[in-house]
């Protein structure tokens, strides 16, 4: 994280504005009906201060006391007008405000989850996060009471002015000329504002993404005694946030002091122009105080303004930053000029298949081969050959650069990937479990399976037995990431919910590479019977576990160097040998003796040769 921002950020109001625009006209009818209220709210509050000069002049200038009780009433009723449009207002736009705020988040939310993998790979959590549930918040300020207090109060500001020229227009026209230059000292504060609020939201991402890091893995930080340097990273970053909301509250006491300024201003005027006006007649004191009182109500909304000026601000920001993810185009949008998949069989072809990460550095090289339907494909070679990224490209998280992947003879660019990706089952190496309940978790593929259906994949994936240990058996909670369970216990749950899923095309990306030897025996019966009928791609580097694999493949630097059976690869004495003896060797001399050399036994006969025989 570093500690200077490269530059401050500059928020696109047209992009923020035409996001805005939206929430706006879908709440249209309830802010109209705020408007009105807000606006009978403000014109009951003219009584008060516009009965100050018959007070003054008449009741007691003139002794006429029949009109107290009138004005008194005037008053009371104007008073409770106030009171009963201003509850009614927190009820039609505030709750209003809540509403577009989570109608919000679950947009943003729904329009992040279909993007490409991709974007995931380059975007941290906590930024997408941040964007979720904090850049919503601004829309509190549009669909809210800030909006159409705006409104009221430019309104009240204008029956104010018209009620000054009225009683003085001399002494208005030089006040408005301060208004003015007060309005243009608004405009530059905005000015600086805007960059301040658009980097906070930045900031605040980028902490809240490393803090979540810091969190989720927070075994890894104190296992290695990483405590102080993480709290350093954190405290670099909160350091940043701090500085910019302190230049932002340094701008927007600016402002507050110069409205003051500008309002003391006015106050000196009213007293040596208005007070000059009385004494030459020219003005009652029922008119000078009533003046004063109308000046109030056209300066206060001008501070009002200015203060919720500097929210809508925010507000435009935090929308921008929406509209920037919610213009990226997602996985639904590309599926809508695609066509439908229908039933598969699950045949998979590569041909001549090129990828890349990085610009010219290709991690897959021309990669061709067929999956026939219900075969079983398993993908060998040392860590980095690629092929992680071919089964990323059969669940189409990437696309080839060149070349086409196939389904059922069908280009899978051409075909709805909602579709075929409910045709997937997937066991991944790393088994993330959701914090719910043992039940909920294997049915996550079938939210609605019935429990029985549960139980039944349960026991294929020998997960049943400790299940029902647990004291509250598939209603037990498995905690964040199924941090209550071992990870050969999240492995069996994560195969269960393949098996549930009841895919077509199955994934299994080291498997029972949690399990110890004699839960993998168990698996491997239940996995067995899971790949009948369905095309299966494994990831093994226990070699071991695919020797009935219909073909292997052996990838080492992006390309295929060896394919064919088990016993065709032992014979070729090729890699596949190579890795397959070796393996054998480690896992031998780990067994029999650790720590001494073992060659010795080898060189005699060959594991490749021990096992060919017993085949």
């Amino acid at each position: 994280m570093s500690e200077k921002p490269a530059g401050k950020p500059k928020v696109n109001y047209r992009a923020a504005w035409a996001e805005a625009r939206d929430v706006v006209w879908d709440y249209r009818w309830r802010l109209a009906l705020g408007l009105c209220l807000m606006l009978a709210s403000r014109l009951a509050g003219l009584v008060l201060p516009a009965s100050s000069k018959f007070l003054i002049d008449n009741v007691i200038g003139k002794q006429q006391a029949h009109l107290l009780p009138l004005i008194a009433l005037a008053v009371g009723a104007a008073t409770l007008v106030q009171a009963v449009t201003g509850f009614a207002l927190s009820q039609v736009l505030g709750v209003a405000a809540q509403r577009a705020i989570t109608d919000m988040r679950k947009r943003v939310q729904a329009h992040v989850a279909r993007l490409p993998v991709s974007y995931f790979d380059s975007t941290k959590t906590g930024v997408l996060i941040s964007r979720i549930m904090s850049d919503a918040e601004g829309i509190r300020n549009l669909v809210g009471t800030g909006l159409v207090q705006l409104v009221g109060g430019f309104v009240t500001a204008g029956i104010a002015v018209g009620v000054l020229f009225w009683l003085n227009w001399k002494l208005t026209a030089v006040t408005l000329t301060v208004l003015i230059l007060f309005g243009g000292g608004m405009a530059i504060f905005f000015k600086r504002l805007r960059p301040l609020f658009r980097e906070r939201g930045k900031i605040n991402a980028e902490v809240t993404g490393r803090l979540a890091e810091t969190l989720g893995g927070i075994r890894i930080v104190k296992a290695y005694s990483a405590e102080r340097r993480e709290r350093y990273v954190f405290a670099t970053g909160a350091h940043r946030l701090f500085r910019n909301v302190a230049r932002s509250m340094t701008a927007i006491s600016g402002t507050g002091a110069f409205a003051t300024a500008i309002v003391g201003g006015i106050g000196v005027l009213m007293i040596l122009v208005g007070g000059g006006d009385v004494l030459a007649g020219r003005m009652t004191i029922g008119d000078l105080i009533m003046y004063v009182f109308f000046t109030g109500l056209m300066a206060a909304p001008m501070v009002q303004i200015a203060a919720i000026g500097t929210q809508i601000t925010e507000a435009f920001a935090g929308l921008d930053r929406i509209r920037e993810i919610r213009t990226l185009a997602t996985e639904d949008q590309e599926d809508a000029a695609r066509q439908p998949l229908g039933e598969i069989r699950g045949d998979v072809t590569f041909e001549d298949v090129w990828f890349e990460y990085t610009p010219d550095v290709p991690v897959i090289k021309g990669i061709s081969f067929a999956a026939p339907a219900g075969t079983t494909t398993a993908l060998v070679g040392a860590s980095g050959g690629g092929k992680s990224t071919l089964i990323s490209m059969v669940m189409a998280f990437n696309r080839p650069k060149s070349g086409r992947v196939l389904i059922d003879g069908r280009d899978l660019d051409t075909i709805r990937l909602y579709e075929f990706r409910r045709a997937i089952g997937v066991v991944l190496q790393e088994n993330f479990l959701f914090d719910g309940t043992v039940g909920e978790n294997i049915a996550f593929a079938r939210p609605h399976a019935s429990r029985a259906d549960i139980e039944a994949a349960a026991k294929v994936a020998h997960a049943d037995e400790f299940i029902r240990g647990f004291d509250q058996g598939y209603d037990s909670v498995v905690g964040e990431r199924g941090i209550k369970l071992s990870g050969g216990q999240r492995q069996r749950i994560a195969i269960a919910r393949a098996i549930l899923a009841n895919p077509r095309v199955l994934i299994l990306d080291e498997a029972t590479s949690s399990l110890d030897s004699e839960s993998e025996a168990q698996i491997q019966d239940g996995l067995r019977a899971l790949r009948q009928g369905r095309t299966t791609f494994v990831i093994a580097h226990r070699l071991s576990t695919i020797v009935t694999a219909d073909q292997i493949l052996v990838l080492e630097g992006g390309a295929i160097v060896e394919r064919g059976t088990h016993r065709e690869l032992l014979a070729l004495n090729g890699r596949y040998r190579q890795l397959y003896d070796r393996q054998y060797k480690v896992e031998t001399d780990r067994f029999i003796n650790p720590g001494e050399d073992f060659t010795p036994a080898l060189e005699q006969e060959t594991p490749s040769q021990r096992v060919s025989q017993s085949l």
